[in-house]
């Protein structure tokens, strides 16, 4: 059964309350939504929606914004399969996620682009971590840096996406988690 408290209090809407089918279902369906937009997407090089869904659905649903999270990147791997990126994606999504959870009150859309820019342009710098642990300091500089001109292109799409999208995003997302019972 899903509680109906505050989703900032403790981070987790409905408290400890448990899930109900419902629940499950819609959160399932929005790590879905992740994994479908980061594909609709795929053609633009490094310029994706899923910085700006892990921000919005952090906001709208506290910790519960990991399901669907953990969702799209257990999506991402049974298509791709394993490699590097696969260890960093479950730690990057994460940060970004703390990050929005921290900064959860904020109301300015320039905010959240900034933030949304920043993880896009530190994105390559963040997972150089797995590379440093596979490789070593050289392995990992070297793969970030060839990425910096890609990590570029991240940071100005999240920006311009969170710019636009984040406010309209996450009243939509709120308005519809209200009718479903998510969240009150």
């Amino acid at each position: 059964m899903i509680s109906t408290s505050d989703p900032h209090r403790g981070g987790l809407p409905g408290g400890s309350g448990r899930l109900d089918v419902r629940g499950v279902v819609v959160l399932a369906l929005l790590g879905a939504v992740l994994f479908v937009a980061k594909m609709a997407m795929a053609w633009l090089p490094n310029i994706e929606p899923v910085s700006l869904l892990v921000m919005v659905y952090t906001v709208v649903f506290g910790r519960r914004a990991l399901y669907p999270i953990y969702i799209y990147v257990a999506l991402e791997c049974m298509v791709w399969g394993f490699n590097y990126w696969t260890v960093s994606y479950l730690y990057v999504w994460a940060v970004l996620a703390l990050l929005a959870w921290l900064l959860r009150g904020m109301e300015s859309g320039v905010g959240w682009a900034v933030l949304s820019g920043a993880f896009g342009l530190c994105f390559g710098a963040l997972n150089a971590l797995v590379y440093w642990a596979a490789g070593g300091w050289a392995f990992a500089v070297s793969w970030w840096v060839m990425g910096i001109p890609y990590d570029a292109l991240h940071c100005a799409g999240n920006f311009v996406m969170a710019l636009v999208l984040f406010a309209p995003c996450r009243k939509v997302l709120t308005g519809l988690s209200r009718q479903v019972g998510l969240i009150t």
